[in-house]
């Protein structure tokens, strides 16, 4: 393959926009289903290049730009599924136009898309955070190309796609297998049976995960048992409420810290101002925002205080979301969203149509910003031209906010509405909850502040917070794939080979899982 003098090409563009199609309608469906997003980027990856990886004068950039566009729908996707519904949910009898949803979609892709544009240079190339995803991704296209490793990554990639379908298809195997707990006093311990988790975890490494899981520990088995015990809590439900808001305020903590050390870089580099790159972008950063701005004040209900507002919300949330994806492989993005909806409910008491209006922008530029990061991080591995898969984003997540705009409505109209037992849109649900205030102030307070305090020195509080915020079961699996990815490094005889061997494992048990998951979901919508 040779490389393309302009990877996006018309061939290319014709291949990403049906993979498009195809993968935010079910990614739509699946999110209001099953309160789940399959993981797209190592399956259009495969799929770019079965399609792509034997053409005249092909190239990976090509195939490289191709996969991009064609996840950034399914982040949309996830981003209007994971707010919007919640409007209907609340039972106000508001509600939100087609062409709204549509102007909220593409408002956030925009935003995302730029934002992206802005962090990907600091995330990517000078922080190196691993972006599972994006690793075995390029892992992924690699053993396509040049053959080496190909026998052990697709090996791993089909047991784990076998494991996955036996376990989600047929429903042969339990999902999440409890250890111990589950009692008045101790929440049960449990460990996800999850290919793709063991090698997020091994991918990541054991500094990242095993924070992940001291987050967990120190929510569930220190914090919860400790409080119940000596009446700090009456219940568990009110010590699951300060647990949770309390991982929440360390992940906002650590945006707040973001917000601090960049206002201090700015100040102690007043006169290298556009040295850096970034001073180039302020003015296309302030154009987009204005636009954006009055775009939203026009079309939805957002007053012009709360746009600005918005603005600012999406530059903390989208650092945070790329970060928290490079540095876990998830991303919470419904979370950024409800935080940003509260922030502006505490300012401006705004209409519940404006407030959902906001998340669902928060929401796909999370989405947009953290998960097609991976898409990027595999670029800059293979050495694909930043601006060309910019561009693909871009491209990929208009197409996407309406093809997820029209997938929204056509779903709700045919199943029953957002809240049934056919689309009961979980995350959704959460927002519409946490609607009306945070349920332990006082818990997001304190972890707001360690949050800036631990970001302020250099430990990955975001991802304690994480650990504290998400079930125990995702985080003791991803600490199990890092423990024995790092006690292979330490027995391997040749630990050069045993490190690339076990890295093709990982990114195989990934791509296994998000491949196996994205068909079934496809399956499911049809």
């Amino acid at each position: 393959m040779n490389r393309a003098r302009t990877p996006i090409t018309a061939r290319g563009l014709v291949v990403g926009i049906i993979g498009l199609i195809i993968i935010t309608a079910s990614s739509m469906y699946v999110a209001l289903r099953m309160g789940a997003l399959p993981w797209p980027t190592v399956f259009v990856t495969v799929v770019s290049m079965a399609i792509l990886g034997k053409a005249k004068n092909s190239s990976l950039e090509e195939i490289n730009c191709t996969h991009t566009l064609m996840s950034a729908g399914a982040m949309v996707a996830g981003g209007l599924a994971f707010t919007i519904p919640g409007l209907w949910m609340i039972g106000s009898g508001e509600t939100l136009s087609l062409f709204q949803i549509m102007v909220i979609a593409i408002t956030g892709a925009l935003l995302g898309t730029f934002f992206t544009m802005i962090f990907r240079h600091t995330l990517i190339e000078k922080e190196q955070l691993p972006y599972p995803m994006g690793e075995a991704a390029y892992n992924t296209l690699m053993a396509g190309k040049e053959g080496k490793g190909a026998p052990i990554l697709f090996s791993s990639l089909t047991l784990s796609a076998l494991f996955t379908f036996i376990r989600d298809g047929l429903g042969k195997i339990p999902a999440v297998v409890q250890l111990f707990g589950g009692t008045s006093l101790f929440p049960s311990l449990s460990v996800w049976v999850s290919p793709m988790a063991l090698g997020i975890g091994a991918i990541i490494g054991p500094v990242l995960a095993l924070m992940w899981f001291l987050g967990s520990i120190i929510g569930y088995f220190i914090l919860t048992p400790a409080g119940l015990a000596t009446g700090l809590f009456s219940t568990m439900a009110d010590a699951d409420s300060f647990r949770s808001n309390l991982g929440i305020g360390l992940m906002i903590g650590t945006g707040l810290g973001v917000a601090i050390k960049a206002v201090f870089t700015l100040v102690k580099n007043r006169n290298n101002r556009g040295k850096n790159g970034h001073g180039r972008l302020l003015i296309p950063a302030a154009v987009l925002s204005l636009l954006s701005v009055i775009v939203l004040v026009l079309f939805t209900e957002i007053t012009i205080p709360e746009g600005i507002l918005l603005i600012i919300g999406v530059y903390l949330a989208t650092y945070l979301s790329g970060m928290l994806t490079g540095q876990t492989g998830v991303n919470p993005m419904e979370i950024f969203a409800i935080l940003v909806l509260l922030a502006a409910s505490a300012l401006f008491s705004p209409t519940l149509g404006a407030a959902f209006s906001i998340a669902g922008v928060v929401a796909v530029a999370c989405g947009l910003t953290g998960d097609v990061m991976n898409d990027l991080r595999s670029g800059s591995l293979i050495g694909t031209r930043p601006k060309y898969q910019i561009i693909a984003e871009g491209i990929g997540g208009v197409i996407g906010a309406v093809v997820a705009a029209i997938a929204l409505q056509v779903l709700s109209l045919s199943m029953g509405g957002f809240g049934s037992p056919e689309l009961p849109a979980p995350q959704a649900a959460a927002v519409a909850a946490m609607a009306g205030g945070l349920d332990s102030p006082v818990a997001f307070a304190i972890g707001t502040v360690i949050g800036i305090v631990l970001f302020l020195t250099g430990l990955p509080s975001a991802t304690l917070g994480l650990g504290v915020y998400l079930p125990t079961y995702i985080s003791s699996a991803m600490a199990l794939g890092a423990v024995i990815m790092a006690a292979v490094r330490k027995l391997g005889k040749d630990k050069d080979k045993s490190s690339e061997n076990a890295a093709l494992i990982s990114s195989g048990l990934l791509g296994g899982e998000g491949i196996t998951g994205v068909i079934i979901a496809i399956v499911s919508m049809l």
